[in-house]
């Protein structure tokens, strides 16, 4: 289809025009470009226009080129003066083919990690660990994992160290918690983190600085997955004889969480579980066979152990 520009003297009636040209305007619009009014003999005339884009632009020949210098106009300036356009805000939508919206996310700064985490006793004692800069992992502290720790090892009859057995640790993050339980006696630990990234370049080179890596077994999964097909995991192994329950406190509902533990295979008869958990969340008294056997404060964070009947009377 041929671009077509037809322009012709007339006088403006009294209704609104394809134009919206108010009789009071002192300029109108013609496809983005804007003219101002013509007067001719008391009269106010202005150019009326019919016409079709193309993505060259606008064309027109040579009769409305000389009408448009008639009336003063330099065709050249105005075809060459492109279409406004808006200017589109940092970080704001693009529209992209037929008409959808194409988020621009601005990049994220890179990752950061310090060494502020250390093995508190043990085979590794004073090994210092990788930990994320910000709020990104937030690692249990060092009084609480004294503290869990201290509960365990008096539960089970060796206050020195653990007894040797199998760990696991869910939402292990740094792994400074299953790190710990190799570092006092168990013999080996599987580490449930679903970040790849953390898994990468804090949990695994933390392993391999204090030694453990050949003992520890990293599952990059959701805990929630990681649970409902713990047998898939584990083989025929059984349950763990320690579990520890650090999850991010805002993202997990406690309730939910440990009922999809209780009735699942990583527990049996004689498991200990620890679990933390922020102030004001209400903790049951027992998960599926076993009972609450300590239950800590410290500031804004709580401690809940569970372990079999037994250990009641060793706590």
């Amino acid at each position: 289809m041929a671009n077509l520009l037809c322009f012709q003297n007339h006088t403006i009636p009294s209704f609104s025009s394809p134009l919206n040209t108010a009789h009071d305007s002192p300029s109108f619009n013609l496809s983005g470009i804007k003219f101002p009014s013509i007067a001719d003999n008391g009269r106010r005339q202005c150019l009326n226009a019919i016409s079709y884009k193309s993505r060259s632009g606008i064309e027109i020949d040579n009769k409305d080129r000389k009408l448009l210098e008639e009336y003063g106009f330099d065709p050249d300036e105005i075809l060459s003066e492109p279409t406004p356009k808006s200017k589109g805000r940092k970080g704001s939508s693009k529209t992209g083919g037929k008409g959808r919206q194409a988020i621009v996310e601005e990049p994220r700064p890179p990752r950061e990690t310090h060494k502020l985490l250390q093995v508190l006793a043990g085979k590794a004692r004073r090994k210092k660990l990788l930990s994320p800069k910000g709020m990104d992992v937030r690692p249990m502290m060092e009084v609480v994992k004294a503290a869990a720790f201290s509960i365990l090892q008096a539960a089970g009859g060796t206050p020195a160290s653990l007894q040797p057995g199998r760990w696991l640790d869910l939402y292990s993050g740094t792994g400074s918690v299953g790190i710990e339980a190799i570092s006092r006696g168990c013999s080996e630990a599987h580490f449930v983190e679903m970040d790849p990234w953390v898994v990468s370049d804090i949990l695994q080179p933390n392993l391999e600085c204090t030694g453990f890596l050949d003992v520890s077994t990293i599952h990059t999964v959701r805990v929630e997955d990681f649970l409902k097909r713990a047998d898939q995991f584990l083989g025929i192994k059984g349950p763990f004889d320690y579990i520890s329950v650090t999850p991010p406190y805002m993202l997990v509902d406690y309730g939910v969480l440990m009922d999809q533990i209780s009735s699942s295979s990583v527990i049996g008869e004689n498991s200990f579980i620890v679990v933390e958990y922020p102030l004001k969340t209400d903790m049951l008294d027992s998960c599926g066979c076993l009972v609450k056997i300590a239950d800590r404060r410290f500031g804004r964070t709580h401690l809940a152990i569970y372990g079999p009947h037994w250990a009641q009377k060793k706590k």
